[in-house]
């Protein structure tokens, strides 16, 4: 509450505590809880004719949705709101957008109820798809995942790396990671921390797993997925978990699971 009432009086000075960790922003609330935010942009994929990947607006908003959703979800921390930033007119592709973006918040139980609120540009004609997802998680500090990750732990990589527009990233593909997945693996015992996978690619994540747990990683000699190449829209995720847990994770997670190497301190 000091915090608030300096907040109003000098609003231009920083008062809250913040931090980042990996792609998250962290906003201290009292006692042991903090906001988590997560952030999503895309550009010049949808269905205007200066889009460079051609997908329906639902499809867009599915997969903008799900960046942020799943590295909330990893995270450990609870989404509470959602907001959707679009650079296109409401009628009729931002409503097909919206759409997306709710089916993709119910495919892990967030009813129509859930909070969703953002802006589209009804002022200039566009003719390229531009938007943003934002998603807004409250997390206790015990429950937050990231750096959770421990010495002789081994590393997973759930679902396949993917992007366009050399590859083709399509919703009914169960070759790659969603946010139901990644739900469906909270709740694994033995399974630590949960980072999805960016275009920097799974190596690079790796090796940011490691480093906020502060241990180092050991990549296996013979791997069988791409460790280079980006994932999209986090078509695969990571999983620092006890060793031989890969069957688990393939029943849980219901996508392809392979061991890309292990944790030491």
């Amino acid at each position: 509450m000091d915090d608030y009432a300096k907040a109003k009086t000098t609003p231009h000075h920083g008062v809250f505590r913040t931090s980042q960790v990996r792609d998250l922003l962290l906003i201290e609330l009292s006692g042991d809880f903090f906001f988590v935010t997560a952030v999503d942009s895309d550009g010049a994929i949808g269905p205007k004719p200066n889009d460079r990947v051609k997908v329906s607006g639902y499809e867009a908003g599915r997969f903008a949705t799900r960046v942020p959703l799943m590295e909330i979800l990893a995270s450990g921390a609870v989404p509470v709101a959602a907001f959707d930033a679009l650079a296109v007119e409401m009628e009729p592709l931002g409503r097909e957008i919206i759409r997306g973006v709710r089916e993709e918040l119910s495919s892990i139980g967030l009813a129509n109820d859930f909070p969703l609120s953002g802006s589209t540009e009804d002022n200039i004609p566009t003719t390229e798809t531009g938007m943003g997802v934002v998603i807004l998680g409250i997390a206790k500090k015990e429950d937050f995942r990231p750096g959770s990750s421990k010495d002789h732990d081994e590393v997973f990589v759930v679902g396949t790396p993917k992007c366009g527009p050399e590859d083709m990233v399509a919703l009914a593909d169960q070759d790659i990671a969603d946010s139901a997945s990644v739900s469906r693996i909270l709740r694994v015992g033995g399974v630590h921390d949960i980072l999805p996978v960016g275009s920097k690619g799974i190596l690079y994540e790796a090796g940011e797993l490691a480093r906020t747990a502060g241990l180092t990683f050991h990549r296996n000699e013979t791997v069988s997925v791409p460790l280079s190449k980006s994932a999209g829209p986090s078509t695969c995720f990571l999983v620092s978990a006890a060793p031989d847990m890969k069957a688990v994770l393939e029943s849980a997670s219901q996508r392809p699971v392979h061991s890309i190497g292990r944790l030491s301190a």
